[in-house]
């Protein structure tokens, strides 16, 4: 059985005069395209010490975008697991160069976090200032197999630049995790 699309309006515009609706065999159909539609260039300035990672990422899509309604469940929709994947990539690679890998790495998973944020929009009112905290904190921490409970502090800063918007992301070692339990007080 072959599947019926119906065309974008250009493509049925386009159509028109050939009798509206086409039906397209699946060799005809777009291939999906690997890149993720993000513009990952100006932006550079990543680093990474053994107590601090610092990496500058594109903006994630808007709050709108980052999730889908599919059979009356919220899911991640396709921008928002394109966007997690391409910064996923971004900080393998970045791991992967860098000398301070494992014992950064390794203070992570016994130390107490900070995560700092600052978002670079193209104008004020466009965009809300939480709006991308939990895609760029999932992320990131997923990327590096980090449980984000360990993060303690967060800060979130917005920014203009219409020329060069981004997100700037600082993830810094904090104190070391404690396993003491401290007594409730009792009246």
């Amino acid at each position: 059985m072959r599947t019926i699309r119906i065309p974008s309006l250009p493509e049925l515009l386009q159509s028109k005069g050939k009798g509206g609706l086409v039906l397209l065999h699946s060799h005809k159909r777009k291939t999906r395209v690997e890149d993720s539609g993000l513009d990952w260039s100006n932006l550079g300035g990543d680093t990474l010490s053994t107590g601090e990672l610092f990496i500058v990422l594109p903006l994630p899509p808007s709050i709108n975008h980052q999730y889908a309604t599919v059979n009356g469940r919220r899911v991640l929709a396709s921008a928002g697991r394109r966007y997690k994947a391409a910064v996923a990539r971004h900080l393998f690679t970045i791991l992967r160069h860098s000398s301070h890998r494992t014992e950064f790495l390794e203070r992570v998973e016994t130390h107490t976090l900070s995560f700092s944020l600052r978002f670079h929009f193209k104008t004020a009112l466009r965009r809300d200032l939480d709006g991308g905290l939990k895609i760029a904190q999932d992320a990131i921490c997923q990327a590096i197999d980090l449980n984000d409970n360990r993060i303690t502090e967060i800060h979130l800063h917005k920014h203009l630049d219409s020329v060069r918007p981004r997100l700037e992301c600082l993830l810094a070692i904090q104190e070391p995790t404690s396993r003491t339990i401290r007594p409730c007080n009792t009246r």
